[in-house]
């Protein structure tokens, strides 16, 4: 990954991020120091040195690292144990190995991917069918993951 750009976002920008992260947006703390990087593959916000936002396609969305830092409420999926070793490889998640799904997730909304026993975050993707589906299927894909733990936005040191 490299580093086109590093600046501090200014206060019209950073409440368009947070009007856009929704429910996530307590991730953005009034005493942090908030940075932008252009990167050559996507752009990254930085909160206090630590990379906790990412952008997908024009949407800000949290990073793993910042989702560790929420009460996941919305936009999650529950994957069983038997699918966190692959998720953390950075496959695509299966709908036998989701538990659980927010209801209210729609074909390509962007989600958190959660484990069921300690429910800490261990990916983000983009859902291909709805939070209910992705529950009551017993086959085929529900998720193209984007983001997961051991990537190289999670190594990311600045």
């Amino acid at each position: 990954m490299k580093i086109r750009k590093r600046y501090h976002l200014k206060k019209k920008m950073l409440k368009d991020v947070e009007k856009k992260l929704g429910d996530y947006s307590t991730i953005l703390k009034s005493d942090s120091k908030v940075e932008l990087i252009e990167t050559d593959t996507e752009d990254i916000i930085l909160i206090d040195g630590t990379p906790m936002i990412m952008w997908i396609d024009g949407e800000p969305f949290p990073t793993i690292k910042g989702a560790l830092e929420l009460d996941i409420q919305s936009r999650y999926v529950v994957v069983d144990m038997g699918a966190v070793k692959f998720v953390i490889k950075g496959a695509d998640i299966m709908s036998p190995g989701i538990t659980d799904a927010d209801p209210n997730i729609k074909e390509g909304d962007l989600v958190i991917i959660i484990e069921e026993s300690h429910r800490k975050p261990l990916a983000t993707g983009r859902s291909l069918i709805s939070g209910p589906e992705m529950v009551k299927n017993r086959e085929g894909k529900a998720i193209k993951t984007i983001h997961h733990i051991g990537d190289k936005l999670w190594d990311l040191t600045i």
